[in-house]
């Protein structure tokens, strides 16, 4: 049986996996395995090898073995050797001939994949049509602007600051700087009450649906809006947990239809900013879900999604702050920071913390501690404020790009619920929005349909629109996206 070794490299080299044949000589038996490890494509042209001392005293073997194996692999053309560049994998190789056909494949998959752009609206990967040159989907915020020396300086002072407990097995709730943070920053800042023992870390809202009603902590059928993420759904759907649509008004959510579901025990809203449709969920009905939760014993789940940025209005304060009893709050920074930083937070009800511990069980499920000292100083030290009070400016003023784009162009369109967030809502004349999908698309710009966040079960009528989000370019791009925008919404004979 073939013996496998991982060289160590303490002092210098890279690591290297080997498996060494147990019969014929060691020098021969290393030499085989390197040229299969070249041949297999696992090492590639100009990797560097340890030298062949570290190597030797990895795999147990005399220098010379190892030494003689490379010297054999340079004369055959497998390595290279130079005086202060080391021993290299030789950038003529040999490939075998399936593996260069299947990486050419790859690579021109690859290429028409980048040609084709991402899938855009109304359009699968792969379909034909024009290259996405102006990425206008909602969702993501601008990538540019992601502070990254604010950020690199709160990872230096967490390092360093963090007890060496901070690099072991930690509380599943997320660390306690974090925690704290969070508390002290959602009650100043969204009117949450809590304290950092009724707070779990997650890597997101998804990540938070999944611990709620993946393992059951929260039991279907689930109330939602008849307008949101169709992947909140699927995600819910596949836990087992069927969703019933609320219609949506100029109001928000109308809660009072919970009194005609009994099944239902809980149920799913985005109060401080409608998703997608746009605006606040009226004081009336915040007031009358609360009293509804502690009338059924049930509970409200607060998706909080993008609270942070309002322009037009007064913050509106979380619905966790009427009733912590009975409200779950679940935040990110996804949308304010960057979704690439996958943290995000569960307030709970003092009686759900040990229940969704439980569901969260094991550490593979916790998000980085790395991460999460990072955030904790990025909030305490007022970096996170900073950083969400210079982007609400900057998207305040996409935003009216936006509107006098569309004034000057498009006047017959009238955007809705930018009074806060970073989309808006397009209504457009009955039956137009495939045809303004398209024309979109045409012209390279990737948006959305409102119909696609309509619940399928959703009984109210059906109005078109666009979503149009106005966060994701670069600033530099968002001038040619507003006009190209603007081209594919002029109306017919317009100038």
């Amino acid at each position: 049986m073939p013996e496998s070794w991982v060289n160590s490299a303490e002092r210098t080299g890279s690591d290297l996996h080997l498996e060494l044949s147990a019969s014929g000589s060691r020098r021969a038996a290393v030499s085989a395995a390197l040229r299969d490890a070249v041949r297999s494509g696992r090492l590639t042209p100009g990797t560097r090898l340890p030298p062949y001392r570290s190597l030797a005293a990895d795999l147990g073997l005399a220098r010379n073995t190892v030494a003689d194996a490379y010297a054999e692999l340079v004369a055959e053309g497998w390595l290279t050797a130079r005086q202060g560049s080391g021993t290299r994998v030789a950038g003529r190789a040999a490939v075998p001939a399936g593996t260069a056909r299947t990486t050419k494949a790859a690579h021109a998959t690859a290429a028409a994949a980048a040609a084709a752009g991402p899938a855009g609206p109304g359009r699968t990967a792969g379909e034909a049509g024009p290259p996405v040159r102006h990425d206008l989907r909602q969702g993501s915020p601008d990538a540019s602007s992601f502070p990254r020396t604010a950020w690199l300086a709160s990872a230096r002072r967490a390092l360093n600051a963090a007890p060496h407990s901070a690099y072991g097995p930690g509380d599943p709730r997320g660390r306690v700087e974090l925690r704290t943070a969070l508390a002290a920053y959602l009650a100043r800042a969204r009117g949450v009450h809590t304290s950092p023992e009724h707070i779990v870390i997650c890597s997101g809202f998804a990540h938070a649906l999944r611990l709620l009603f993946g393992d059951r902590v929260l039991r279907g059928p689930l109330a939602v809006e008849s307008y949101g993420l169709g992947f909140h759904r699927s995600l819910l759907e596949a836990a087992g947990t069927p969703t019933v649509p609320l219609a949506l008004d100029e109001d928000g959510a109308r809660t009072e239809e919970l009194a005609d579901r009994p099944g239902v025990r809980a149920v799913l809203l985005t109060p401080a900013h409608q998703f997608p449709t746009g605006g606040p969920l009226h004081a009336r009905r915040r007031a009358a879900v609360v009293d509804w939760a502690r009338a059924r014993g049930a509970l409200v789940l607060e998706d909080d999604y993008d609270g942070e940025f309002r322009y037009d209005r007064e913050p509106v304060g979380a619905v966790q702050g009427l009733d912590p009893d009975h409200v779950v709050y679940c935040g990110s920074v996804s949308k304010s920071l960057s979704p690439a930083v996958r943290l995000g937070w569960m307030v709970l009800p003092p009686h759900l913390v040990g229940a969704v511990l439980a569901a969260k069980g094991e550490r593979e499920a916790w998000a980085s501690v790395l991460d999460q000292l990072t955030l904790a100083d990025f909030i305490a030290s007022g970096a996170y404020d900073r950083h969400v009070r210079r982007m609400r400016q900057r998207y305040r003023r996409r935003r009216d790009r936006l509107v006098t784009a569309l004034a000057a162009h498009a006047p017959h369109l009238v955007p809705t619920g930018i009074a806060a967030g970073l989309h808006a809502v397009l209504r457009l004349p009955p039956g137009t929005e495939a045809s303004a999908v398209r024309a979109a698309g045409r012209r390279g710009i990737a948006l959305d349909g409102l119909a696609a966040f309509r619940h399928p079960a959703a009984t109210m009528p059906a109005p078109d629109g666009l979503v149009v989000g106005y966060a994701t370019p670069p600033d530099h791009a968002y001038g040619p996206a507003l006009e190209a925008l603007s081209a594919a919404l002029r109306p017919a004979g317009g100038r």
